[in-house]
């Protein structure tokens, strides 16, 4: 039933949800039930338009984001361990000169190794698998010691693919080195979810959100519907139907 779940989270992307609405719209007409036909065609088509909408798109994240609140690396309290998950973008900017971790915001790494030269723990796990050896937890540690964290800080988790299994493997890792508290930094989006899994897998969490704002400073930012609104409302979607899913399981 695997082909299910992905079907279920397929739907979390506006266009697609849309598309199999008019497919519905389309059979009910076929039927001459000409009237649902079109109130179910034109609820296809308006789903979409208000989730590319820059500022639904953003009033729907911010229902997950404001939950966690960023809060500077110096006012956050010590733990036994960070913990950085992967899935934060690429990593352009380490090619840039004197690149600082307090200039990249929105950076998950970045966030960590803050963390990190703050003090607020003395080890930092990297949680993030992949094919071979080129694991996303190497590619973040590369970039964390960029940043100034040193390799022998460092614990990296290589077999996670997805949020459920960043909690258990990371779990595993805490407990052979006897780490309690942790940490937790991913995004502001993602953190709802992640803490509370990472909490089912038996850690006290503190998290560390990252933020995501998308700038709007000229209205047409605001208020023209785009690809990137829509993909922004889509991310959205999935963390809240992963987080129901969470709840149903506990």
């Amino acid at each position: 039933m695997a082909w299910l779940g992905e079907f279920v989270v397929s739907l979390t992307y506006p266009l697609t949800l849309s598309f199999w609405l008019l497919m519905l719209a389309l059979l009910l007409l076929a039927r001459r039930w000409k009237l649902s036909g079109l109130v179910v065609a034109v609820l296809a088509l308006g789903w979409s338009v208000v989730w590319s909408n820059p500022l639904a798109s953003d009033g729907l994240r911010s229902l997950l984001e404001r939950q966690n609140p960023v809060v500077v690396a110096s006012a956050l309290p010590r733990a036994d361990a960070i913990v950085v998950l992967g899935g934060g973008g690429g990593y352009r900017w380490m090619s840039r000169p004197d690149v600082d971790a307090y200039d990249l915001r929105n950076s998950r790494i970045a966030a960590g190794a803050r963390v990190w030269l703050e003090g607020r723990a003395p080890l930092v796990i990297l949680s993030g698998g992949g094919v071979g050896r080129n694991t996303e937890a190497r590619q973040m540690a590369r970039a964390i010691e960029e940043l100034g964290v040193p390799r022998a800080a460092l614990i990296l988790e290589e077999q996670s693919q997805n949020t459920t299994d960043n909690a258990r493997f990371t779990a595993k890792l805490a407990k052979r080195a006897d780490i309690d508290s942790i940490l937790l930094v991913t995004s502001s989006l993602h953190m709802p979810r992640a803490s509370l899994q990472f909490r089912d897998a038996g850690l006290v969490v503190i998290p560390v959100s990252v933020p995501e704002q998308a700038s709007r400073a000229h209205w047409r930012q605001r208020w023209v519907p785009s690809r990137s609104a829509m993909r922004r409302s889509a991310r959205a979607f999935k963390e809240l139907a992963g987080l129901s899913a969470v709840h149903l399981d506990v």
